[in-house]
């Protein structure tokens, strides 16, 4: 009998490249399991983890794990790669280890630019609701390998980022979601071909693929998917597909009959373009492992959105403070100015190589005015400007950080805005030039706003 994969880890040499989120359940299975391993990360050194690797270093080594994040060019992994060590992903690892563990679970996944936290969630109350044992797992609350280990669950749901995807090549899926595609990541993936392949790799580790007929890329890129796709869309579905039929949400791809209504508009909250778009893929993922209507839709009803994803965080005198800091790219920030009539638009920080020229063509006749922060801001001011003229537009200081980056936002604001205004942050940036992360921009906006205008 060949020895299990998890009885092979005995007395092996590993490397585990990343000491994060992702890499610390990694290190502690492998060494569970009789496995010697040498952590690596460039970032964390100390209490066993180096900065460095040397080709003296990988003699004997049987197999090496990369955490998501670390470029496939790194020269770390060049060496690994030349010495001919095996390479697998945190997600392929998770997947040998379910294999042998739990064989008869069963994996869905879900990708795209944005939404893909809101679309996970959404997907993890469905099937609760419907009775299914899941846990929603990889790029959001429990890695992949902790769901596997210690969730006990029947279906995983995994969010998958395109850093996970470019390194995933072993994970098998029933079925799986691309939500949209936008530029983001471009400074990582060197090229947006190259994050768009990342992006749709997803369809080549799944039999069913599902996609948004309403993405323009995802409607180009349909000549890459071999398998059989089912269409989502806020339009009138046809036969074998998920739309909408007046404030209904409807599906003529998972039935018996013709068609029959998952969800009210009125049950997503907020009702928005793309928060329907995201609540008809996970609808669309439910139905494929057996999820029912009245259960998708009683999830939906009681479903509400993570902080900092168009939250109303504040209210005085009339005007409207929304947190949208997870809005860290043009793709995001245009949904959500979207999601408002017009609003006092504050954005900024590092744009990670994305043009900002689509967001400040879409968004014209949405922003009244912009308050510009960040290292990028002059980038962003600039496509604004050439499609907005006579835009009003005021920069901040780049040296602030933290809570006098929002205090001087809020000295603004307190100078124009009227009963009736909305104050939007979603930034189209990352945030790391100025806050800790996206988390700390919002609670910055929000106890800037009440220290402002007076809790």
């Amino acid at each position: 009998m060949s020895q299990s994969f998890l009885d092979s880890l005995g007395g092996a040499k590993c490397i585990l490249f990343g000491a994060g989120v992702t890499g610390a359940p990694t290190l502690e299975l492998l060494m569970s399991k009789g496995a010697s391993v040498i952590s690596v990360d460039e970032k964390v050194a100390g209490f066993g983890i180096r900065n460095e690797l040397r080709s003296e270093d990988l003699a004997g080594v049987k197999l090496a794990v990369v955490s998501p994040g670390w470029r496939v060019d790194h020269p770390f992994i060049s060496l690994v790669r030349s010495a001919g060590i095996e390479l697998i992903s945190e997600i392929d690892l998770a997947w040998r280890v379910k294999e042998q563990i739990c064989p008869n679970q069963r994996w869905i996944g879900l990708t795209g630019t944005n939404g893909k936290t809101t679309a996970i969630q959404m997907l993890e109350s469905m099937l609760i609701q419907s009775g299914i044992k899941a846990k929603a797992c990889g790029n959001v609350g429990y890695t992949a390998l902790e769901a596997v280990v210690n969730s006990g669950a029947d279906v995983l749901a995994l969010e998958l980022s395109s850093f996970q995807l470019e390194w995933s090549n072993l994970a098998h899926l029933e079925s799986a979601a691309i939500l949209n595609i936008a530029q983001d990541h471009i400074d990582w993936h060197q090229s947006f071909e190259n994050y768009l392949a990342a992006k749709l790799k997803i369809a080549d580790l799944s039999e069913l693929v599902i996609l948004n007929r309403d993405d323009e890329y995802l409607i180009e890129s349909i000549r890459r998917f071999p398998k059989k796709v089912i269409w989502i869309s806020l339009q009138v579905p046809a036969k074998g597909e998920i739309g909408l039929v007046e404030n209904l949400i409807v599906d003529r791809a998972f039935v018996d009959g013709d068609a029959v209504a998952l969800f009210e508009l009125l049950d997503v909250s907020p009702s928005v373009g793309h928060n329907v778009s995201n609540a008809m893929a996970a609808a669309a993922l439910a139905r494929s492992v057996g999820a029912s209507p009245s259960a998708i839709a009683a999830a939906l009803r009681s479903f509400r959105l993570d902080h900092h994803r168009l939250e109303m965080v504040f209210a005085r005198g009339g005007i409207t403070f929304i947190d949208d800091s997870k809005a860290t790219n043009p793709h995001a920030a245009i949904a959500a100015l979207h999601s408002q009539m017009q609003s006092i638009w504050i954005g900024g920080g590092l744009a990670k190589g994305a043009a900002m020229d689509e967001l400040a063509r879409r968004c014209k006749s949405r922003i009244r005015a912009a308050i510009l922060i960040g290292s990028d801001a002059s980038l962003i001011r600039s496509a604004l400007l050439k499609e907005s003229p006579n835009l009003a537009i005021y920069m901040t200081d780049p040296n602030l950080k933290g809570i006098e980056v929002m205090r001087q936002v809020m000295d603004i604001v307190k100078d124009f805005a009227v009963s009736g205004d909305v104050v939007l942050l979603a930034p189209a940036c990352a945030s790391m030039d100025q806050f800790n992360d996206y988390a700390d921009r919002g609670d910055s906006f929000t106890q800037a706003a009440k220290e402002a205008f007076g809790e």
